[in-house]
């Protein structure tokens, strides 16, 4: 089972989150997207630009935060945080 959460904070404070789960025999990369849609979509917001920083972190912790610099529009909270929290 893989599952994905997000999270968007303000003010060190959780606004909203959210779990992901996906089952499925993609890849890790597939999973990660799939779940990032799902994610963005229950939020009503725009999927945010993966820069080379976030790639490293991503792969480095399984854990990514997106603040305004990922975003097109302007956003109400100070970033978008996508954590892998069970991959089998």
């Amino acid at each position: 089972m893989f599952r994905l959460m997000g999270s968007i904070y303000k003010d060190t404070h959780i606004l909203k989150s959210t779990v992901i789960c996906d089952d499925t025999r993609d890849s890790r990369t597939k999973k990660v997207f799939h779940a990032l849609d799902a994610i963005c979509h229950e939020f009503d917001l725009s999927s945010p630009i993966w820069l080379d920083a976030n790639i490293k972190d991503f792969q480095k912790f399984s854990k990514v935060r997106f603040s305004q610099d990922n975003f097109i529009e302007k956003l109400d909270f100070d970033y978008f945080q996508l954590q892998v929290i069970e991959e089998d």
